[in-house]
């Protein structure tokens, strides 16, 4: 059986347990934690974050892109070195929308994923 986690957020399942996730969901749930976790946010951890959602305030534009990438990028690098490898970031910034596309490898499995994110003030929940 593999191992499962906590899923996030946390919530009850259907069964009245807490409701777990397999480790591909964890991965992307904590890439998701640092995304939208802002700095200043969690008691214990200050630092913790890179403030995505705060950058739904800002005028959308290729600039704001290039610099989100870099933010992004260092951020996963702090916080979940022992996690995942980064292997690439890409913002795009079309219209409204501010998408972020993180290119990884997991440390455990070796496996090398892609996953997209968007902030949820402008499309609801992580895409």
């Amino acid at each position: 059986m593999s191992r499962r986690y906590f899923d996030f957020p946390f919530r009850i399942d259907g069964r009245g347990q807490t409701a777990t996730a397999p480790a591909d969901e964890h991965v992307r749930d904590l890439i998701y934690q640092v995304l939208f976790t802002s700095p200043g946010e969690r008691v214990n951890r200050p630092d913790f974050g890179c403030g995505l959602q705060q950058l739904v305030f800002m005028p959308n534009s290729d600039a704001l892109a290039t610099a989100t990438q870099f933010l992004v990028q260092g951020a996963l690098q702090r916080w979940l070195a022992d996690v995942i490898q980064v292997d690439g970031v890409e913002v795009n910034a079309e219209n409204e929308r501010l998408t972020v596309q993180v290119v990884y490898t997991r440390k455990d499995t070796g496996e090398r994923r892609i996953d997209s994110f968007a902030a949820p003030a402008l499309t609801g929940g992580a895409a």
